[in-house]
């Protein structure tokens, strides 16, 4: 194996340590965190930022996605590493695979025990992480790599709270794996075209997620809507069933030009509109949209990127539906 990778630090779990206090804090910088580099590989660091990623604004990803796309670009930049808390890593990771070549591959990794842990599996992420990117070859986008697997950024999502192996791709699972030392990928993901970095110079689309519950009555619909939302990703029941408050506070937003993207709140298996009597059915017939089997924090992302692309709601959902898989 051989090759020059950038890794770039963002902070998290991966980059902690208990303080005197004993409260697990970022503190590690990018040097001390990037160890020996596997034999032949030549690792370069950008410290981008020291955060625990359950601060990250899209903003901050934004940025994040802006120092991995010019370093993916740079000539003689074989891969690169991203560094990440797990927290939001999979909404980090969905972003910069929205707007990155689809000839590039970039690795966001991280860790579920701090740097102080005496069994911290950071290390052995970090140096799989570099594996991949340095030997996987281009063409898979962004990726996760935890715990021995390499998962697709759309559809890898953080499904345990604590156990190392907390990344997991629902219904399809890992596009790869590493084994001693060896990376073997065994699926490329299918990207459609996505957006442009330079598309996004203005502010991130608010996007809010409103969760459907027993009696929901549609008040947190209403108030996204008033404070401003541009996009509403509803997190439905089912395959994507209303309550009828819900329902009706749907029909509002998108009469007032707010899209709403339709999710489950189920981690398997798509949305689809199959109930009448108020039902899904009646959610595509407002003019909510089915977002396949794409979960609510990465819907957002898809729709807030949409709609800091395009002014336009319409342009806007015609460009991410490609994304939607049935």
């Amino acid at each position: 194996m051989s090759g020059r990778v950038r890794v770039i630090t963002t902070g998290g779990t991966i980059a902690s340590r208990r303080g005197l206090e004993g409260a697990v804090s970022v503190a590690v910088s990018g040097r001390d965190l990037v160890g020996a580099a596997p034999a032949g590989v030549t690792v370069e660091i950008d410290e981008a930022m020291l955060v625990h990623s359950f601060n990250l604004t899209l903003d901050g990803v934004r940025q994040i996605a802006g120092r991995v796309c010019a370093a993916a670009a740079e000539p003689g930049v074989d891969g690169v590493v991203v560094t990440h808390g797990t927290d939001t890593m999979e909404e980090s990771a969905y972003f910069v695979d929205l707007v990155l070549g689809q000839d590039r591959t970039v690795v966001f990794t991280g860790a579920q025990r701090h740097a102080g842990e005496p069994d911290g599996d950071g290390p052995r992420n970090l140096a799989d992480a570099v594996r991949v990117a340095a030997g996987a070859g281009r063409g898979l986008g962004a990726v996760i790599a935890m715990a021995g697997e390499v998962h697709a950024a759309r559809l890898a999502t953080k499904a345990h709270t604590v156990a190392v192996n907390a990344f997991g791709s629902p219904g399809h699972g890992p596009i790869g794996h590493v084994y001693g030392g060896h990376v073997r990928v065994t699926a490329t993901p299918v990207r459609p075209a996505g957006f442009g970095l330079a598309e996004l110079d203005g502010p991130i689309a608010r996007v809010d997620i409103v969760p459907v519950y027993v009696g929901a009555d549609g008040v947190h619909l209403a108030a996204s809507r008033a404070a401003g939302a541009r996009g509403i990703v509803l997190e439905a029941l089912g395959a994507g069933n209303p309550t009828p408050g819900v329902l009706r506070e749907v029909r509002a937003c998108v009469a007032a030009g707010v899209p709403v993207l339709v999710t489950s709140r189920c981690r398997r298996g798509p949305v689809m509109p199959v109930y009448g009597a108020g039902g899904g059915a009646d959610l595509a017939d407002a003019g909510a949209v089915f977002a396949g089997d794409l979960g609510a924090p990465k819907a957002r992302v898809l729709l807030a990127v949409a709609l800091s692309a395009e002014a336009d709601p319409g342009r806007a959902l015609a460009r991410l539906r490609p994304h939607l898989s049935p």
